[in-house]
């Protein structure tokens, strides 16, 4: 029931949200992305802005992940000093990775620059980018001792996504980039004939291959 009154608030907020907001999340809805890629909307943070909307989102190869993520859309109408605009997109990527390729010193530069390498190669215009690249290692012990050493890399940033006419910015390219983004992590070839000197991480093998 508390589900069901909290979707029904969500709805209320939307209807009354300024048009911009409103425009930026159909533009979202609407975006069409690479069938690898599952997306669905997921409940927003809120107290980052008055406004936000969130989706959370899958590479999948049969019924294997090979990475994830969630992209939340924040609005100010006020704007925001640290935004340096009244929009504001924040993501958190994460992949698991060979033990290997973790180990590699400058996989967290390579990292970030598929991020902003993602939105350039769309012609996207943004400001004010800021994050982290994080990679962390498992080793099992004792009664866990079987399972193989586990490695993660993990992304989160945030920018600013420049605003065109109406105020509003292209937050179906910036969600296309996202994808692309999400897409080289998980080791997936290029979409396109385009892309193919795109350098994606490889993806991680079934344990049980092995």
């Amino acid at each position: 029931m508390d589900e069901a009154k909290d979707t029904e608030k969500d709805r209320r907020e939307a209807d009354t949200a300024p048009l911009p907001f409103r425009a930026a999340v159909e533009a979202l809805r609407a975006a069409r992305l690479r069938p690898q890629i599952e997306v669905e909307p997921t409940p927003p943070p809120k107290r980052l802005a008055p406004y936000s909307y969130a989706l959370e989102a899958a590479v999948v190869d049969g019924d294997q992940d090979l990475a994830d993520g969630r992209l939340v859309l924040l609005h100010d109408p006020a704007g925001h000093d640290a935004w340096r605009g009244t929009f504001r997109l924040v993501t958190l990527v994460r992949a698991e990775l060979e033990p290997e390729m973790a180990a590699d010193p400058l996989l967290p530069e390579v990292c970030w620059s598929w991020l902003t390498g993602a939105l350039q190669a769309r012609g996207l215009t943004y400001g004010e980018p800021s994050g982290t690249v994080t990679r962390a290692s498992s080793h099992y012990f004792g009664g866990l001792s079987e399972r193989p050493a586990a490695s993660q890399i993990e992304i989160r940033a945030s920018w600013t996504p420049r605003e065109g006419l109406g105020g509003v910015p292209d937050t179906a390219a910036h969600l296309a980039s996202w994808c692309d983004l999400l897409a080289q992590i998980a080791g997936l070839p290029p979409a396109g004939p385009g892309d193919a000197s795109v350098v994606t991480l490889p993806q991680r093998r079934d344990p049980q291959s092995r």
